[in-house]
């Protein structure tokens, strides 16, 4: 139950906007400044509990406790390895992000991206640190973690051996910005190690929020030029980068001077006429500064004696400062793959720039509840998390004169990382987008089912199904109304998720889910009218005082269907509330009316789960759960049937006829319960501490 109570604050806080870059959640309720006023005030370094300087920090396996490589390993503060250090020298730059003995370049290409655009560094890197004023040995950073934004503190302790920096340090050796945001991000995904191989759009997700696309150059689309001129207008970080064959290729350079294995950035496409043609470029920088592309169109090249001097000025081609200019045909040919962040719309305070419009929701797959698989799988898919998008103006400047509406769907998996300790794999995700028929347009208080998704095919689909931590696909579409189903590829499997979608003009994106309602008929029982055997037999159990306790119901109702092959109620001798709920006096007794309309109640839903219980095992499976659920009068959401599943199924998610019925009376109950409370029908009641507790109890 404490779950639950947190999950809903979680949500009440994400609402009152806590999780934006703005009001970061403080990652393991650790507030920077308290803890810094607290050091100061007390004249001791921070000593981070949370994130220990111990082996458990470094590793599992290769960096794990008694390994190889954690030999001779030393925990020391910068003032301990240098005179003066400083948290940035002259700025943060590319010369500040050298790798150690960890295998996350794909983290350092990130990091080095943000040294590019000072406002996106200054989310991350807060401002006013220093080892100089107020020093307490302590720091902060603040990472994008799966929908929220997180401030992580740290002490300054690092690992070192022999009086230097295991991992990333600086070319300056006395600037320490780098290591100390390499720690905390390994803080939030649990050990060093765990930030062991990787892509570099991750990096650039978890600094700046944003959603990343990858292109394989080789299988480019021919919209490929166009969507790299919106990225840039939009913003939008750019990386790219030339495969390597084997580790001898590892920033080998080429014979035209590129790196391979190396990441560049794009910070530039254009269009000149050349030579009465139209010549695509494109402008790349080396990080590194001064290897630089000799073929064509590079900085002396002689194409630049044939532009007009007007777009020679504007291209501004300079001499040896790593960034150059070549054409699109030459990049397509010669670099791997291109990838894209692009900002969310909070990022850059330009106005300038063209900004996305953004929704996202966190959603969970869970066994016998939500975890439906691939469409393959048809007797579950439908029971899949469902979101409504609705498209509705067309984009201004369309690809290829394809007039439609332009969106990413992302698709990410939660704490990937820090369950690699664990031995976790990744779940192989996947999504589907399907045309809302006209007769459920305009409706999110519905989910489709088989009727409606198994008879259409797909508009749009993920490009595979894969065990990554994010997959993100680019489709346009006309305007209309969609749904978007996102999965893993085999059934029951269990996992959280955030679903982000990011278009070009205004989209409206909001969970399918049947409203929650209750349409359940009352028996009206005449105790004239009762069965003499069944009074008789009531009067036999209930004694001179003519009520039955809760004890002898259930001793009443075994007896009455013993030849039924369901096992009846053994779950209610436990749950008291249950039969509060049918009596009127609060005495916990039922009388002869009383019990009579329960069992009613009980006939009634016999008749329901006979009806679903489709092969006749005396259980019903969780999702046949729905249809029962439904057939009662109840329509509940994806969040309340998973409740259902984690508290009345077995362990093979079945439900047994006891609990079903025990389920049905409860939630009858608790209906009741918020009608009589609910005064103004207004869906919302406000209660004090004694009312909660004598309605919970």
């Amino acid at each position: 139950m404490s779950g639950i109570a947190c999950h809903i604050a979680n949500c009440k806080a994400r609402e009152d906007g806590h999780g934006t870059n703005e009001q970061a959640v403080k990652y393991l309720k650790q507030d920077y400044e308290v803890i810094k006023k607290r050091c100061l005030e007390s004249g001791s370094l921070f000593s981070d509990d949370t994130f220990p300087a111990r082996p458990e920090s470094l590793g599992f396996n290769e960096l794990g406790p008694y390994s190889a490589k954690t030999r001779g390993v030393k925990w020391m503060r910068p003032k301990e390895l240098c005179s003066n250090p400083q948290f940035i020298l002259g700025g943060a730059t590319r010369t500040d992000i050298c790798q150690g003995a960890l295998g996350d370049c794909w983290l350092l290409a990130a990091i080095a991206s943000l040294t590019l655009q000072e406002e996106i560094l200054a989310r991350v890197v807060p401002r006013g640190q220093s080892f100089q004023e107020d020093y307490a040995g302590i720091f902060h950073f603040q990472f994008w973690q799966y929908g929220e934004w997180v401030d992580v503190v740290v002490d300054d302790r690092l690992p070192t051996r022999d009086g230097e920096l295991l991992f990333v340090h600086s070319a300056e050796g006395s600037e320490f910005w780098s290591a100390l945001l390499e720690k905390a991000y390994a803080k939030v995904n649990g050990c060093y190690e765990a930030l062991s191989g990787g892509s570099t759009t991750e990096g650039f997700e978890d600094f700046t929020g944003g959603i990343a696309e990858m292109y394989e150059l080789k299988k480019a689309p021919p919209t490929l030029f166009k969507i790299i001129q919106k990225a840039l207008k939009s913003g939008s970080l750019l990386g790219c980068s030339i495969d390597i064959t084997s580790a001898y290729d590892s920033e080998a350079v080429t014979s035209e001077k590129l790196v391979k294995g190396h990441a560049y950035s794009m910070t530039g496409a254009e269009e000149v006429i050349y030579k009465g043609q139209t010549e695509r470029l494109v402008r790349i920088r080396n990080p590194w500064g001064q290897v630089e592309w000799t073929g064509a169109w590079s900085d002396n090249s002689g194409e630049w004696d044939c532009i007009s001097p007007d777009e020679k000025l504007k291209l501004d081609n300079k001499a040896e400062d790593g960034e150059f200019w070549m054409s699109y045909k030459d990049f397509v040919s010669r670099y791997s793959k291109l990838e894209i962040c692009n900002l969310t719309p909070d990022t850059l305070s330009s106005d300038e720039v063209h900004k996305w419009s953004l929704s996202q929701f966190e959603g969970q797959w869970r066994v016998g509840s939500t975890a439906g698989g691939c469409r393959n799988n048809t007797a579950t898919f439908c029971s899949n998390p469902q979101f409504a998008i609705k498209l509705l103006e067309v984009d201004d400047d369309p690809h290829d004169n394809e007039v439609g509406c332009t969106f990413l769907v992302g698709l990410m998996q939660k704490n990937c990382r820090k369950d690699m300790r664990l031995g976790r794999d990744l779940n192989t995700i996947g999504f589907a987008v399907y045309a809302v028929p006209d007769e459920h347009k305009g409706r999110s208080n519905i989910r489709l089912g088989p009727d409606v998704l198994l008879r259409q095919r797909a508009v749009g689909m993920s490009d595979t199904f894969i065990n990554l931590r994010e997959l993100c696909t680019r489709f346009t579409l006309p305007p209309g109304e969609y749904v978007i189903i996102p999965s893993t590829f085999e059934p029951h499997k269990v996992g959280n998720f955030v679903m982000r979608v990011f278009s070009e003009k205004q989209a409206e994106l909001s969970p399918m889910d049947h409203a929650i309602e209750a349409h359940v008929h009352e028996p009206e029982v005449d105790e004239k009218g009762i069965d003499p055997q069944f009074r008789k037999l009531f009067v036999q159990i209930s004694g001179s005082d003519s009520e039955v306790s809760v004890f002898e119901l259930v001793t009443v109702l075994n007896k009455v269907i013993a030849q039924s092959k369901y096992n009846i109620f053994g779950l209610l001798t436990a749950n008291h509330t249950d039969l509060n709920s049918l009596q009127k006096d609060g005495t916990g007794k039922l009388g002869l009316v009383e019990f009579a309309i329960l069992w009613e109640k009980i006939i009634k839903y016999l008749k329901i789960f006979k009806q679903f219980d489709s092969d006749g095992s005396g259980t019903m499976n969780s999702h046949e759960m729905r249809g029962a659920l439904a057939e009662a009068g109840f329509r509940l959401n994806n969040s309340l049937i998973q409740l259902i599943v984690s508290r009345y199924a077995d362990d093979r998610f079945a439900i047994d006829f006891d609990n079903f019925v025990a389920c049905f009376i409860r939630l009858e109950m608790l209906f009741k319960m918020f009608k009589t409370v609910d005064h103004n029908e207004s869906g919302t009641v406000e209660l004090n501490i004694n009312q909660w507790l004598s309605l919970a109890i």
